[in-house]
């Protein structure tokens, strides 16, 4: 088997980078201009990155072969998750690894503007002892204002109250419950500009949240107020920024990130009053180590066919869902592709049931898998568990979910129903002995594992004779069948027989099967 190929475009952890080439062969590049990467992305399934490399529209569809793109950190903003998702490719990253990382920057950053750091060692370095011009302010009693109580911002808080400060905290997707038991003050932005001596910010860099810290803003804040950018460059109008800090209505500032990246020439860079430092948020050993670690675990998780924790674009899956959940992706996935193969028709609806202790979960990745298994059986695009809705709907096929927690014989099965302009087809699996098994087709009960390889699948009349004259056929072919399974409804009536197959029958043969007598319908198909 063929190893996978993963490109490394930023510098990211050793250990993770080694643990890699384990599985797949690694090839790191660091420091590409654009159009070579765009040159050489498309003979990689995977390209990792921090926040250097941007992944663009180009490079995306330059990556004929990758399945997914990793972030080593938790903002996505380099990489069009619009492209990606379109063209199928899963985008991961890893939200917690910088966490406490990121929070201990900030409150660097915090402590170096209010006890003028950068400018003391300056100044003492180039040779003058000058305490009295670097009069601090404490951290105990001043109110801090957090401005998103995510991961990072919330262990922010935790260390603002170790240095005895007042906190108050906007998030309109924090409730005043989870805020009280954080001994986070919910507040307005307004009142954080107004109130806060101190200001951090713990957002993505959006739309809504492009610059919104700028002149009316930071003319609401007090002039002894002190604002810290340690997320995002652009959440903050830098000229804006700059402009009050040298007309003292605000004391001071300090920014880790920026617009443009990376950057030796910025309008931040020439205030006095404003700490700068190159986007050091997660530089820690730790941080890196875990980061990577995050990424490359799920990009294995990704080349072995299981769901990546942290996938930016796919559905999410929750840690108690796994043991029920996982082993039906692979179910979900052949029921598709079985579907699309014994259904006629255009088809223009798909009807997905879940029965069983499955019901109970979030099936998000199970209706994408079997719309996956679908579509890549007749979309001339990469279908998978990302972009699988999106293709469904330009092709204006109808959707239905439904869920029933009974279940006859099995813990759990999912049932798919095919309805086309010939009419519909309906298959069925569920897992047993922890492989996937086909449990139903159409109206007949069955059981067989659709192990890979081929299946012969016959409607016919039932009757004696006619198994013997189809292994006769297959045996005129050199075609040798592994297996064979018949459902029938009642003796001489209407019967299913599949046959598992170790090659492909010519068509020869299945025209010969066909003219059999009592035979309706004869098709192969390949899982």
């Amino acid at each position: 088997m063929t190893m996978k190929k993963v490109l490394v475009a930023d510098a990211l952890s050793a250990t993770g980078v080694e643990r890699l080439k384990a599985i797949a062969e690694v090839d790191v590049k660091t420091g590409l201009k654009p159009e070579e990467l765009v040159a050489i992305v498309g003979n990689y399934d995977a390209l990792l990155v921090r926040s250097q490399t941007q992944v663009t529209a180009d490079v995306i569809k330059a990556g004929k072969k990758l399945q997914v793109i990793g972030r080593a950190g938790v903002g996505v903003d380099n990489i069009d998750i619009k492209a990606a998702t379109e063209a199928g490719i899963i985008v991961v990253n890893a939200p917690t690894g910088n966490t406490i990382s990121a929070a201990e920057h900030t409150m660097a950053l915090m402590l170096s503007m209010a006890r003028h750091i950068p400018r003391a060692n300056s100044c003492l370095k180039g040779g003058v002892w000058e305490r009295g011009k670097f009069l601090g302010t404490e951290l105990r009693g001043k109110t801090l204002g957090i401005i998103g109580l995510g991961n990072i911002g919330s262990e922010v808080a935790k260390r603002a109250r170790a240095f005895e400060m007042k906190v108050i905290g906007y998030d309109p997707f924090v409730s005043a419950e989870r805020a009280k038991n954080m001994q986070i003050e919910l507040a307005s932005l307004e009142r954080i500009y107004k109130e806060a001596d101190f200001i951090t910010l713990h957002v993505p860099l959006t739309a809504q949240t492009k610059n919104m810290v700028g002149a009316k803003e930071l003319a609401m804040m007090k002039p002894t107020a002190r604002i810290i950018n340690a997320a995002r460059g652009g959440l903050i109008d830098e000229d804006a920024l700059v402009a009050a800090v040298n007309a003292k209505k605000l004391a001071g500032a300090a920014i880790d990130v920026f617009i443009k990246e990376p950057c030796t020439d910025n309008v931040c860079f020439a205030a006095e009053n404003i700490v700068v430092t190159p986007h050091l948020g997660a530089s820690t050993i730790e941080a890196q180590d875990l980061a990577t670690s995050d990424v490359v675990d799920q990009v294995i998780d990704i080349f072995n066919g299981a769901p990546a924790r942290y996938a930016v674009n796919a559905p999410f899956f929750a840690i108690e869902a796994l043991p029920v959940i996982n082993p039906f992706l692979k179910v979900a996935n052949t029921v598709g592709k079985l579907l699309s193969q014994l259904a006629e028709g255009q088809m223009t609806a798909v009807n997905i049931k879940y029965s069983g202790e499955i019901s109970g979960y979030d099936t998000r990745a199970l209706k994408a898998l079997v719309l996956g298994g679908i579509l890549e059986q007749i979309s001339e695009e990469r279908v998978n568990m990302v972009n699988a809705d999106i293709v469904a709907a330009r092709r204006g096929m109808n959707i239905t979910e439904q869920k029933e927690s009974a279940c006859d014989n099995y813990a759990s099965v999912i049932t798919v129903e095919a309805v086309t302009t010939e009419g519909s087809t309906t298959v069925a699996g569920t897992i047993t002995r922890g492989e996937t098994h086909v449990v139903r087709i159409d109206q007949y009960y069955l059981d067989i594992v659709p192990t890979g390889g081929y299946f012969l699948f016959a409607d016919h009349r039932d009757r004696p004779g006619l198994i013997g004259a189809v292994g006769s056929i297959t045996g005129k072919y050199d075609v040798n069948v592994s297996y064979m399974h018949l459902s029938r409804l009642k003796p001489r009536g209407q019967a299913l027989m599949i046959l598992a197959l170790d090659e492909a029958l010519p068509d020869a043969g299945m025209k010969q099967i066909r003219a059999l007598e009592g035979v309706q319908t004869v098709k192969l198909v390949k899982i």
